[in-house]
Parts: C-alpha cells; structure tokens; sequence
C-alpha cells in the first residue's frame, strides 16, 4: 500500500492502538497548533516504527497540551531493511544531507565509522536519529533505521559476520562499471561502505581488499564526493541485487 502524501505525518514513541490517545510532546504540540495551525478533529497520521500506520484525530485536554488518538490502521508495518550502510562522519550539512538519503535509499541500519581520513565529526547520535525520523516522516517510510554508535572500521571488521557482504566503494577500481561485480554476489545480506571526504588510506584499502567477505565496486568515470557516492552506490545496489530489483 502507497504512502499518502496529502496528510501530516509524525512519528510518535508510544504504542499505536484503536481508541488510546497518546499525549504529544511539547515540540510536536506547538508544531501542530502553532506552525501549522491544526484545530480539534483534525486528522493526521502517525507511526512509531513498530505498529504501523495509524490515522489519527487531534484534541486538546488543555490549552498547552496536544492527544492523538488512533482510529484507522493506514498501512501495516512492513519487514525492517536489512541493508546496512557504514559511512565516515561528513561535515556537519553533509552529514545531515548523507543520513536523510540514506533512509530514503532503503538503509535499515546507520552504522557510523572512523576511518584515517576523517574530516569531519560525528556530533550527537541524537542528531543523526533526529534527521533519520525527520526523512522518514517526509518519504512516507514507516520503519525507523537502526542508529549504532561510532566504531573504528579495524574494529568493525574484526567482528563482521561472515555471511553479511561489505560492498565498499574504491576508485581504484581498473573498470568503471559496478554491475558485474555487483551480479556475482551471492549473499542476500548487504553492507554498504562508503569513506570520507579524502578517501580511504592505502593500508584500509589494503585490509578491505585482504577480507573474503567484502566486493570493491567502481561508481563510474568521475571522482564523487562522499555523499553524491552514497546515493550513486544506494542507487545501483538496490537495482541490481537488493529490493528495486
């Protein structure tokens, strides 16, 4: 069932359930009363990542406070994503930009790395959960990426499971088209790599090249940034091995 685009949607931390009002917080209450100007009666529609898609009517126990009550079940919870996507901390607008797409792009886990070449900071994780919920608002998503804690890529790869493929993007690849490497995978369960702003360093290309369990891809003739080849592996990824396909 297609998302609808032409009601408000929020998403909410407490359970869904036919008939049981939940209360607002204080940013959404003055969201929806005093930015978009929402009265009583109004309908909306929520989800939390867990219950699915629920209609939901407004009313106001008290002039400061906001209830939404479910009363229609929009869109069943769908199957979370099982792609993961490991990326290395952008600057801070290009990280925004990075996580958003990334949840528009099918990421069902945001797993954060350090690599040699980092430019930029992570900042808070609630930062990056905060524009993961926010995209997943505006793109009619309805299960919340899986946000993990900064780990160094050595570490990460010492305690990656065998049967959950890295596809990382090099540009030291001796073709530029990422298809047949693509093709010749055999695992249903994928990781997307992506480094920084200045790349991998030698001995990390090294290492990645050295593990059976990750496939090196080319994104084409042209040097990408970071976050311009998170969208480009995302795209061609998900039309060749992974749900456009």
């Amino acid at each position: 069932m297609r998302a609808n685009f032409r009601m408000q949607r929020l998403f909410v931390d407490a359970d869904l359930n036919l008939g049981r009002p939940i209360a607002a917080d204080d940013d959404q209450h003055n969201y929806l009363r005093n930015v978009l100007r929402f009265e009583d009666g109004t309908d909306i529609l929520v989800f939390n990542g867990r219950d699915g898609e629920w209609r939901a009517t407004l009313s106001s126990p008290s002039r400061k406070k906001t209830e939404l009550t479910p009363v229609e079940l929009t869109r069943p919870q769908p199957a979370p994503s099982d792609l993961h996507y490991l990326f290395a901390p952008l600057k801070v607008g290009r990280m925004d930009y990075l996580v958003q797409k990334a949840v528009e792009m099918g990421a069902g886990v945001l797993q954060p790395v350090m690599t040699q070449h980092v430019q930029g900071k992570l900042g808070s994780i609630d930062r990056v959960k905060a524009n993961a919920i926010e995209a997943a608002e505006q793109c009619g998503i309805l299960a919340i990426p899986d946000v993990r804690e900064l780990q160094k890529l050595a570490n990460l790869l010492e305690d990656w499971p065998q049967d959950r493929r890295i596809i990382y993007c090099d540009e030291g690849e001796a073709t530029n088209n990422p298809v047949a490497a693509l093709k010749s995978i055999e695992e249903r369960k994928f990781a997307l790599l992506v480094g920084p702003e200045g790349g991998f360093s030698e001995s990390e290309r090294l290492l990645l090249r050295s593990l059976p369990f990750v496939t090196p891809i080319p994104l084409g003739p042209r040097i990408l940034r970071a976050d311009t080849a998170a969208v480009a592996a995302f795209a061609v990824i998900q039309a060749t091995i992974g749900d456009w396909e």
